[in-house]
């Protein structure tokens, strides 16, 4: 049975350029999205969706993009949109350092995941200011920090010292957008998974598209290298 997906959820700005739109409204686009895939991926029964929102490598976009990315966390954290998918008992996550991010949106972050943290549904990963090096590197501070023995560290040890520490690894990647790499995302958590790539972009990804990956998953055979 299939427990966690991840999303890459690539294309938002050549969306909105074929359309001869603002390519900012591709990403305002792209998260309007996400709570329908949320909603068909809880009523299937699968118990953890993880969605890269944001990564460490984007802040070196133009800073109106980056000043429109931060602000549409603001909306989306204080909207309509979170605020059903907590009601129906999500459980909202968030993997990243976000202390890079103003303290307004830090703040938000932690309301919501003290209000969602009893919640027993689908559990809501997003990741933000993630980069799957940068994950691997504090997990190796933390480490040394807490003076784990080299003799000690295995790689169970290493597992929870990463964001994802409570979850299981992905059972399924996809990456929408045309593009057939993972560009850092979940690399250690990732070894196993199958990957799923799309031409569609992600404003364009119903669930008609995720059943259709589902049905490409099905048909793999997963032997985790026996």
């Amino acid at each position: 049975m299939i427990q966690h997906i991840a999303i890459i959820m690539d294309g938002n700005r050549r969306w909105a350029k074929e359309r001869h739109l603002p390519t900012l409204i591709g990403h305002a686009k792209g998260y309007e999205r996400i709570e329908k895939i949320v909603a068909h991926a809880d009523k299937l029964g699968i118990k953890y969706i993880t969605f890269w929102a944001f990564s460490t490598e984007n802040w070196k976009r133009n800073k109106e993009e980056v000043a429109y990315l931060l602000n549409l966390f603001r909306k989306v954290l204080k909207g309509n949109m979170l605020k059903k998918m907590l009601q129906n008992n999500g459980k909202l996550q968030v993997l990243g350092d976000v202390t890079a991010f103003p303290d307004d949106i830090q703040k938000e972050i932690n309301r919501v995941l003290q209000d969602s943290k009893h919640n027993t549904g689908i559990t809501i990963n997003i990741a933000l200011n993630y980069g799957g090096r940068m994950e691997i590197i504090n997990a190796v501070k933390n480490i040394i920090s807490n003076k784990i023995k080299r003799t000690d560290i295995t790689e169970s040890v290493i597992s929870q010292y990463l964001y994802t520490n409570s979850l299981p690894d992905p059972d399924l990647i996809i990456r929408t957008g045309g593009e057939q790499r993972l560009s850092g995302y979940l690399p250690w958590q990732s070894i196993y998974s199958e990957l799923y790539f799309t031409d569609e972009y992600w404003p364009d990804f119903g669930e008609e598209s995720f059943d259709k990956a589902l049905q490409e998953y099905a048909h793999r055979e997963r032997r985790f290298g026996k």
